[in-house]
């Protein structure tokens, strides 16, 4: 259940990674990167849950999904939604130059 005093950016990411697992789930493909996944989307189900996350932590997550599963397409949208929703938590830290 939602309280009245959660925030909303954590309210939207439980959302989109539950999504996303569901989705996951769902594809009938043999990924071999699935178990990879499942673990970061569970990593980020318990971050959630637990409060403000840490955006670093979050982005670290959405790093292994995207190498783990970016390529396919039947989940983009649904990975697309978790990035907007980790955006929530800040802007990335500016890349150096060199």
């Amino acid at each position: 259940m939602i309280g009245a005093d959660e925030d909303p950016r954590t309210i939207e990411l439980r959302r989109a990674v539950a999504r996303l697992y569901r989705e996951l789930a769902a594809h009938p493909a043999d990924l071999p990167d699935r178990a990879v996944a499942e673990e970061e989307l569970t990593a980020l189900g318990v971050m959630a849950a637990a409060g403000a996350p840490e955006p670093a932590a979050l982005r670290h997550s959405l790093l292994l999904l995207v190498g783990a599963i970016g390529s396919v397409s039947a989940l983009a949208l649904a990975l697309d939604l978790l990035r907007r929703a980790i955006d929530l938590f800040g802007d990335p830290p500016p890349r150096g130059r060199g």
